[in-house]
């Protein structure tokens, strides 16, 4: 069965920290780039950051310079350091693997954990 399970999520004040984490399972791990994805109230999901099979990573300009996502594999798991956080980065955030084969996509998601910044 797959499975891709957030956590740490929370509340905090703005300024301040948060790390998520993703675990995998059912899958082939290595094989899927890693996205983190957010969905704040009344707007449309985005693209937070991703991390390729072979470690490259990219972000949204919004969150550049102060999230950092990572991955490891032995453990099947994505993290997503968030620093600096902002009442703007209030939102659900879920963990997303995606693999391209043939032109063909395969996207799995988690059921998202809440961040909420507020002071």
């Amino acid at each position: 069965q797959v499975r891709l399970v957030e956590s740490g999520g929370g509340l905090v004040q703005p300024g301040g920290s948060l790390r998520l984490s993703c675990l995998a399972s059912g899958f082939i791990f290595v094989n899927y780039a890693m996205k983190w994805y957010r969905q704040a109230p009344g707007k449309e999901r985005e693209l937070v950051a991703s991390i390729s099979t072979s470690g490259s990573a990219h972000y949204a300009d919004s969150v550049k310079d102060r999230f950092t996502i990572s991955r490891d594999d032995a453990a099947n798991t994505v993290y997503l350091e968030m620093n600096s956080l902002k009442t703007e980065d209030t939102a659900v955030y879920y963990c997303n693997a995606f693999r391209s084969i043939l032109a063909r996509n395969y996207n799995m998601w988690g059921q998202g954990t809440q961040v909420t910044v507020s002071s």
